[in-house]
This record gives structure tokens, C-alpha cells and sequence, in this order.
């Protein structure tokens, strides 16, 4: 039997990338009319590889992460995942709905992190919808459960990525609960717009479209109000060079380690409209962020250390890749001057987040 040049596309569309808790692991690719791929695996809704031409048209991987699946549960930094079912930081693990306390997972020092011990990252999602060769979108969906990782409600989320045909990767997000619960989903990629022989991201230059961040106390929970950029490390109202002041004497990246703070964006919240540019001069790539978030989280790799090897062997150094992590603020669902993280059954919240790259 031969099959035709189109039927061979959609057959290579998927492939076995691994095995997780008896199930198996399957990578879906997606490709536009240019040439960018990505690929997404289901464990973790997770973008496993991205790829974007640069100046001279020449593609290269512009993620972090890791080349075998079994370097996923037990490695990975969150690379190119789902974080949630709250993303970012829950002060000591502690909040209240309607009354009641809830406890929950504290893994990162005193506070819960990326939804706890098993988050969304650390699920096999449902594939809805499968890319084919003429169409590079693909649909994954995870229910989390009444009382999984101390969270009320169940909670059904939804995830479309789509290769756009202008080399964008859009993200658009569906969440709905059964119950009154709080909800803040994000992806985490990691970002090395230089390729395969760029090291760090301090030569990246970035513009943030926020004129103030929300100060963090020494285990980067928001101490409450914000804290206006102008004159500080922390303004990148224009494009500026990452490491020009990521080691300044300054207390809030002391305790970040560098840049691990949340920026509040400027414009409409609800609204699609730009939230940061991220130019790498050597390859000329120039990538746009899109969303209808209220904040972005600027991470600047400040834990990676040199000690994992990921695509084709690259070895990722302290700040070897940034994360733009379109959400809102920290520890929302105990700061009532923030959005509200909370979703109460019969509603549906609805997000969107591109990734657009280009060359300049």
C-alpha cells in the first residue's frame, strides 16, 4: 500500500515520545506553511520544541527542554508545560473560599507552587482535537477533581495551541468548575531566542509593557500594593539589555535571585493587546507577546545551573532561558486589591496568550 504525500503528513503528525505511569506518552507535531514546527506532548499539555527562522531564514529551536520523555517527571524546571491548577505562589499553602480554609501542598519553601506535588503539568491531558497536515492546531483538556492537591471543585480546563501562518504560537485557554474554586493556568516555556549556540539571555533585549510590578517579600509572595518601575532595574519600558541591571544592588533581585517578579500590564484586561517584545540581536529574532491576562511573570532562569542537558545535548546554564508567563498576580486569592483568581459554577473564563515571532 503507498500512501499519498498528504496521508504520510498526517501520519507523522503523532509518535510515541515515552511512557508515564503505565500509560503511553504521545508527541503530536505541528507545522505552518513556513517551516515552524512545535511540538506538543500531551503529559502536561507541554510544548516539548518550538522552532523560528532568523535573519537569514535559517530555523532553530527557540525552547528549553529535553529531547527523551523521562527526563519530564523527574527534571524539568516546569519546561514548556501547563502549570496550574494555580500557577505561581499560594502564600504558605493557605487560602480561604467562602468562609473555609483550605490546605494545600507546600513545595517551593514555605509556599505552594504550580498547583502543588502534582499539578497540571504532571498529568496525562486528553487529546480533543489531533493536528493534521492541514491543520496545525491541536486541543488537549484535563478534568482535575474535586480535592486534588487540597483544591475545591472539579475543574475541566482546556488548552488549544495553534501555529499560526504568521509564525505565531497561540494559546487560548477554557476553564470551567462545578464548584466555587480559584483558577490561574499558564504555560511555561523557556525562551532562548539565540539557538543552539547562544548560552544565556542576557544579551536579550526586552520591553514589558507595564509600569509596575508587585513587590515581593523574601519568598516572592507580593507584599501588597505595587511599586512603580520608573528609576529602578525593573523598568523596561523600553527595549534595554537584560543584564545590564540583573545584578544590581537592589532587595527585590536579592530575593529573586535576578528577575522573578510580576508585572501589572497596561491596557484593558480582557482585552488581546501586547505585553512584551523580546529582541536577540546576533539572530535578529524579535518575538511579541500577546494576551488578555491582567500580568506577565518575567522569570529570568536564575535556578538553572548548568546540570541538565536538554535539546541536542545543550547544556542549560544559570539564566540560559527566560519564561513570559502570561497570568494573574501571585497569591491573588489572598490579596483582594488583585484580580480575583476565583470561577464559580455556570461561568466559563476564557484567556488568550500569542507568542509571535519575527526577525529584525
Amino acid at each position: 500500500m503507498v500512501l499519498s504525500n498528504i496521508a504520510l503528513a498526517m501520519v507523522m503528525q503523532t509518535s510515541h515520545f515515552g511512557t508515564y505511569e503505565g500509560h503511553p506518552v504521545t508527541l503530536y507535531t505541528l507545522k505552518n506553511k513556513h517551516g515552524m514546527t512545535a511540538k506538543i506532548m500531551d503529559y502536561g499539555a507541554t510544548v516539548v520544541s518550538l522552532t523560528a527562522p532568523d535573519r537569514n531564514g535559517k530555523f532553530e529551536e527557540v525552547t528549553l527542554g529535553f529531547d527523551k520523555f523521562d527526563m519530564y517527571p523527574t527534571k524539568s524546571p516546569y519546561f514548556g508545560c501547563i502549570a496550574g491548577r494555580v500557577a505561581n505562589r499560594i502564600a504558605k499553602g493557605k487560602f480561604k473560599l467562602d468562609g473555609k480554609e483550605y490546605t494545600l501542598a507546600v513545595n517551593n519553601g514555605v509556599n505552594s507552587l504550580h498547583g502543588g506535588l502534582k499539578g497540571f503539568d504532571k498529568h496525562i491531558w486528553t487529546v480533543v482535537s489531533k493536528p493534521s497536515a492541514k491543520n496545525a492546531k491541536i486541543t488537549l483538556k484535563y478534568v482535575s477533581a474535586d480535592g486534588e492537591e487540597g483544591y475545591p471543585g472539579e475543574m475541566t480546563t482546556m488548552v488549544t495551541y495553534t501555529l499560526t501562518a504568521d509564525n505565531a504560537i497561540q494559546i487560548d485557554y477554557d476553564i470551567r468548575a462545578n464548584a466555587h474554586t480559584i483558577a490561574n493556568v499558564t504555560n511555561h516555556m523557556y525562551f532562548n531566542l539565540g539557538g543552539a549556540k547562544a548560552k544565556t539571555i542576557l544579551d536579550h533585549k526586552m520591553q514589558i509593557m507595564s509600569e509596575a510590578i508587585t513587590p515581593v517579600d523574601e519568598t516572592l509572595i507580593p507584599q501588597g500594593g505595587y511599586l512603580d518601575v520608573a528609576k529602578t532595574p525593573f523598568d523596561f519600558t523600553n527595549l534595554t539589555r537584560i543584564g545590564d541591571r540583573i545584578d544590581a544592588p537592589n532587595e527585590q533581585l536579592k530575593f529573586g535571585g535576578g528577575y522573578d517578579h510580576n508585572w501589572v500590564l497596561t491596557g484593558t484586561v480582557g482585552k488581546l493587546r501586547r505585553a512584551a517584545n523580546v529582541h536577540e540581536p546576533k539572530s535578529g529574532r524579535f518575538m511579541e507577546v500577546w494576551t488578555t491576562e491582567p500580568c506577565i511573570q518575567f522569570y529570568s532562569g536564575n535556578f538553572l545551573d548548568g546540570t541538565l542537558h536538554g535539546h541536542g545535548g545543550k547544556v542549560y546554564p544559570k539564566r540560559g532561558g527566560l519564561c513570559l508567563e502570561t497570568q494573574h498576580a501571585p497569591d491573588s486569592v489572598n490579596q483582594p486589591e488583585f484580580p480575583t483568581t476565583e470561577i464559580k459554577p455556570g461561568e466559563v473564563y476564557t484567556s488568550t496568550t500569542v507568542y509571535k515571532f519575527k526577525t529584525k
